[in-house]
């Protein structure tokens, strides 16, 4: 079991404060938490499976500033887009007006994760330890703990800020996270 405890522990550790946490975190002030805690596991168990099977050919295949850079930017979209002036919005007939809950969380936790310390930890971890299900199952684990936290806390702020103060947090956390990978991108190697 020293594959799992050291994914757990590593993978763990590296989400704690880390922008995927605050994400989390502002999606369960706008969102039911049952929604985002399904969600955040699936998406964290899908990018697991792909961290531990591809290990180094994916960093290899897809270089980190590319992947930095272009999350960095959607981050920043979702922000600007946070602002924007709500009204009441009629679906198309046939035709869906947003992707909703799950599938939003979902796709904005696999993109802020994509090249993030905790994928490369889990990659580290894999590549020394080739137990491949303890090292995903311990690395599913450690992240997704460290957000249900994240998860709980959110739940719990929105008791105590306005709407308008929750939309202008949640635009901060994705503005915030894309500029932050945006800089990763850029930083030296």
């Amino acid at each position: 079991m020293n594959a799992f405890w050291t994914a757990l522990v590593y993978v763990f550790l590296a989400e704690l404060g880390d922008k995927t946490q605050l994400m989390t975190m502002s999606f369960a002030v706008k969102y039911k938490p049952s929604v985002v805690l399904f969600a955040t596991f699936v998406a964290i168990a899908s990018l697991n499976l792909l961290s531990v099977g591809l290990g180094q050919a994916l960093g290899k295949v897809l270089p980190i500033f590319w992947v930095n850079l272009v999350a960095g930017i959607a981050f920043v979209i979702f922000g600007l887009l946070e602002l924007r002036p709500e009204k009441e919005e009629k679906a198309e007939e046939g035709k869906p007006k947003h992707l909703g809950p799950f599938l939003t969380i979902a796709i904005a936790f696999l993109m802020a994760e994509l090249g993030d310390k905790t994928m490369i930890a889990t990659f580290a971890v894999a590549t020394r330890e080739h137990n491949f299900f303890q090292v995903w199952l311990g690395s599913t684990i450690g992240l997704f703990s460290c957000n249900a936290l994240a998860i709980v806390a959110g739940h719990f702020l929105k008791n105590y800020l306005s709407s308008q103060r929750l939309k202008y947090g949640i635009a901060a956390v994705y503005i915030f996270s894309g500029l932050a990978a945006i800089k990763q991108a850029f930083a030296p190697s």
